[in-house]
């Protein structure tokens, strides 16, 4: 029997019903999310609102989902970035009714290009988070994902803050380097 990832047991129990789940989900995701949603949309107070469509979506959708892979962030990119075309389009349509200047803040589309680019690099960082060692990835959860200083973090795992800093800081150069190779491709 092959074993579950974290993420495919917090969806299984999330698409049963299990509210406690799908906020372990939220809590895990909803920066990345976030921050995808600002990268197409340049604007933090849409970024939210997309971020927060997502994750209703996402909770809809979750009884019908066949996790592809170890990670949900891959599906949820997918699910923001249609979030975030839908939002620039009522954006443009309600802009078409109540000004005279289009906003040149508004990109006109989302390319078939830059949704692909998208979802491969969401694809990618998530291949590499699941390739690092427990700890690696539980401090990168709590600090990156989470928002924990590097103090908090090292209390909550037993750690010293200088283990958290050091590690950390290569686990994000290691990111980096995924991020730049996903972009060379």
């Amino acid at each position: 029997m092959p074993v579950q990832t974290s993420d495919q047991r917090w969806v299984a129990q999330a698409a049963a019903g299990d509210e406690s789940a799908f906020r372990e989900l939220y809590r895990l995701y909803v920066r990345p999310v976030y921050w995808i949603a600002h990268g197409i949309i340049g604007s933090a107070a849409d970024a939210e609102d997309v971020t927060q469509e997502t994750f209703v979506t996402a909770w809809r959708k979750l009884p019908g989902l066949e996790l592809q892979g170890e990670s949900v962030l891959p599906w949820l990119a997918t699910i923001c970035r249609f979030q975030a075309a839908n939002r620039m389009r009522q954006r443009r349509r309600d802009q078409a009714h109540t000004a005279d200047a289009p906003d040149e803040n508004l990109p006109a589309t989302i390319s078939v290009e830059d949704q692909v680019i998208t979802t491969d690099l969401a694809e990618r960082i998530a291949t590499e988070i699941g390739t690092l060692s427990e700890l690696d990835r539980e401090i990168f959860r709590l600090c990156a994902a989470e928002g924990y200083a590097y103090q908090a973090a090292a209390e909550e795992l037993g750690i010293s803050h200088a283990v958290v800093r050091n590690r950390l800081s290569r686990v994000r150069t290691r990111l980096r380097g995924a991020v730049k190779e996903a972009s060379e491709a």
